[in-house]
C-alpha cells in the first residue's frame, strides 16, 4: 500500500479506528502538534552533543507516542482502544520528567531571568523543542476544554516537559560555557 493514500484529497483525516473528520478538527490539531514536538525532540536529540540529553530525549520520544496514539482517538472509541492494549499517559511518566527536572536544577547553577535563545545549536534546538511544546500543550488544552480529552494528564505530561526542555537548554548552555573555560 502507498503512502500516498488519496483519502485526504478532501480535507478530512481518519483518527484512529477510522473515524473521519475534517483536518482541522481539534484532535487534529493535537496530534499535528504533537508529531511537530516529537520531530522537535529529534532534532534536538539529534544536535546535542551530550549522552545526557540524548538519551533522556530518546526515552521521552517514547512516551510522546503514547500521548500521541492516545489524543488520536475518539473519545468514544477509548474503551477500544484500551481494550485492544494501547496504554494512556500516567503520571509515572510524568513523575519521571519531575525526577529530570531534579537532578538538573539540583547538578547546575542557577538560572535566573529570561533566556536568549541561541547560545549554542544544540541549546538552541531544544527552546525550538520547548516551544512546540508549548504549542501541543495548547491544543490538547483545547481538546479538554472542549470535552473531547478523557486524561487530564497529557496536559501535565506537557507543561512539564516543557520546563524539562528550557532547563536541559540551559544546562547545555552551561555545559559549553564550562568546556570554554
Amino acid at each position: 500500500m502507498s503512502i500516498a493514500t488519496k483519502t485526504g484529497d478532501g480535507g478530512t483525516t481518519a483518527l484512529m479506528y477510522g473515524r473521519r473528520v475534517p483536518k482541522t478538527h481539534p484532535q487534529v490539531e493535537a496530534g499535528g502538534a504533537t508529531d511537530e514536538l516529537n520531530a522537535a525532540l529529534g532534532m534536538a536529540r539529534a544536535a546535542s552533543k551530550h549522552d545526557f540529553v540524548r538519551n533522556n530525549l530518546l526515552a521521552i520520544q517514547k512516551d510522546l507516542i503514547v500521548l500521541m496514539g492516545e489524543i488520536s482517538v475518539a473519545s468514544g472509541d477509548l474503551a477500544r482502544y484500551l481494550k485492544d492494549g494501547y496504554s494512556q499517559v500516567t503520571p509515572a511518566m510524568t513523575a519521571k520528567l519531575d525526577v529530570l527536572v531534579r537532578e538538573i536544577e539540583v547538578k547546575a547553577a542557577s538560572f535566573k531571568g529570561w533566556a536568549t535563545p541561541g547560545d549554542t545549536l544544540d541549546s538552541a534546538a531544544l527552546d525550538v523543542a520547548r516551544t512546540v511544546c508549548r504549542r501541543a500543550e495548547r491544543r490538547v488544552c483545547g481538546l479538554k476544554e472542549a470535552g473531547e480529552l478523557q486524561n487530564a494528564e497529557t496536559v501535565v505530561f506537557l507543561n512539564r516537559l516543557s520546563d524539562l526542555l528550557w532547563l536541559l537548554a540551559r544546562w547545555s548552555e552551561n555545559q559549553a560555557d564550562a568546556g570554554e573555560k
